[in-house]
C-alpha cells in the first residue's frame, strides 16, 4: 500500500490536465469489492452520472466498464488524490475502502493508516471540493457494529437491541477506526475549520451505516471476524468440514449483501432534511451459530459441522451487540430489509451457492 506504487488506469495515464473543464463525478472507493461492483452499477445507471472508482487492485472489466475512470492506488496516496482532484469535480464520495478487523489485529497501525488517515485524505478532498463549486460534498461512510464494545457477556445479553450511542467503547482496530471515521465525518460536516474567517458552513453532507456481518453468496468468505454464519454454508456447499471458530450460542446481527447495499443506496438517496442522525444502525436478523448450524444441516443433511472456538475471535464477537436498534433508519429514511434468516437462506443463499459449486 505504498505511494509509491499507486498509478493511474492506462486510460488515462497521458490526459493533461491543463486548460481542461473538470468533469463532475461520483467517488467509489474499495471499488473492487462486491458492495463496490453493485453500487457502481446502480450509479451508473441514474441519468447523467459519471462514476469514478478507486481502488489498490484493476478493476474487473465488467465493473470497469460503468465507470468513466478507474484509478489505481491507495487512498493514503495524497499525490494521488491530489491528480484525481485536478481532474473531476466530485460531487458524492462513497468511500469503502478499509482494512477489516481481523487484519487489522495483525497489523494496527497499518490498520490505522489505511482507515482513519484514507478517511481523513477523502474527507479534506470533499471538503476543497465543496469549496471550490459552492456546494455540500455528500460523504458515505460504511461503519460497522465493530464500533461497539459490551464490556462482559452477561451485560451484552441484557442489553438487547442496542442503539447508535450506546457501549462505544471498542476493542478491536477496526472498530476503534471506523468510531473515529464517524467522529471525523461529524467534525468535517459541523465544524471544519470552526476558527477560520473564510470558513465554509457545512462543506460535508456525511452519512454514515453502521453494518452488522454482511452474508454474500456471490464473494467467498475472507477471515473476517463475522464470517463464520457464510464460512459455514459455503464449507456445507462444497462437501468439506467446517470447524466454527465461535460457540454455538454466539449471537450477532447479519444482513444479505443485497440488503447492505440497498441500505448504502437508500441513505445516499433520503432528503437532507429528513435526516435526524449521522449514523444509523441497520440489521436483517440475529441468529446464533446454532442457528446457521440447524439451517446448513436442514439444507446440507451430509454437512459436518463442529464448533472449535477460538479465544481471541471469540472475545470480539463477544463484544458486539446481540442485535442493534435500527428504529431510527426505519422512521427517517424507510429502511426495510427483504430478508430475514429463513428467505435469505432459501431465496438468496441456496440458489446462488447451489449455481456455483454445482
Amino acid at each position: 500500500m505504498s505511494p509509491g506504487k499507486s498509478g493511474i488506469h492506462p486510460a488515462v495515464s497521458d490526459r493533461p490536465l491543463s486548460g481542461l473543464r473538470r468533469s463532475r463525478a461520483v467517488l467509489v472507493t474499495g471499488a473492487g469489492g462486491e458492495m463496490g461492483h453493485a453500487l457502481i452499477e446502480a450509479l451508473a445507471a441514474r441519468e447523467g452520472t459519471s462514476v469514478v472508482a478507486m481502488d489498490i487492485r484493476e478493476l474487473e472489466p465488467g465493473v470497469r466498464e460503468h465507470c468513466e475512470n478507474a484509478f489505481v492506488g491507495d487512498v493514503c496516496d495524497a499525490q494521488l488524490l491530489e491528480r484525481l482532484l485536478a481532474m473531476y469535480e466530485v460531487d458524492e464520495v462513497f468511500h469503502l475502502a478499509a482494512l477489516l478487523s481481523t487484519r487489522g489485529e495483525f497489523a494496527p497501525e497499518t490498520a490505522h493508516q489505511v482507515n482513519v488517515v484514507g478517511t481523513l485524505n477523502l474527507l479534506k478532498l470533499a471538503a476543497e471540493q465543496a469549496r471550490s463549486h459552492g456546494r455540500p460534498v455528500k460523504f458515505v461512510f460504511p461503519s460497522s457494529i465493530a464500533a461497539y464494545g459490551i464490556p462482559d457477556l452477561d451485560t451484552k445479553r441484557k442489553a438487547g437491541a442496542v442503539k447508535e450511542d450506546q457501549f462505544l467503547e471498542p476493542h478491536t482496530m477496526y472498530g476503534v477506526n471506523k468510531l473515529a471515521g464517524e467522529h471525523l465525518g461529524r467534525y468535517y460536516e459541523g465544524h471544519y475549520r470552526k476558527l477560520a474567517k473564510d470558513r465554509m458552513e457545512r462543506p460535508i453532507d456525511f452519512r454514515s451505516i453502521r453494518f452488522p456481518g454482511i452474508i454474500s453468496a456471490d464473494t467467498l468468505p475472507s477471515g473476517g471476524t463475522s464470517d463464520y454464519g457464510p464460512e459455514m454454508i459455503h464449507a456445507a456447499a462444497q462437501g468439506k468440514p467446517y470447524a466454527c471458530f465461535v460457540r454455538r450460542d454466539t449471537r450477532i446481527p447479519f444482513m444479505t449483501m443485497p440488503d447492505a447495499v440497498d441500505a448504502v443506496l437508500r441513505l445516499a438517496a433520503a432528503p437532507k432534511e429528513r435526516l435526524t442522525r449521522c449514523v444509523y444502525n441497520v440489521a436483517g436478523f440475529a441468529p446464533t451459530a446454532g442457528d446457521f448450524e440447524r439451517l446448513v444441516l436442514e439444507r446440507f443433511p451430509k454437512a459436518k459441522v463442529s464448533f472449535q472456538p477460538d479465544a481471541g475471535r471469540q472475545s470480539i464477537v463477544d463484544s458486539w451487540p446481540e442485535d442493534v436498534n435500527d428504529s431510527a433508519a426505519r422512521g427517517d429514511w424507510g429502511w426495510s430489509p427483504r430478508h430475514d434468516l429463513e428467505t435469505a437462506f432459501d431465496q438468496y443463499l441456496m440458489p446462488r451457492i447451489a449455481a456455483r459449486y454445482g
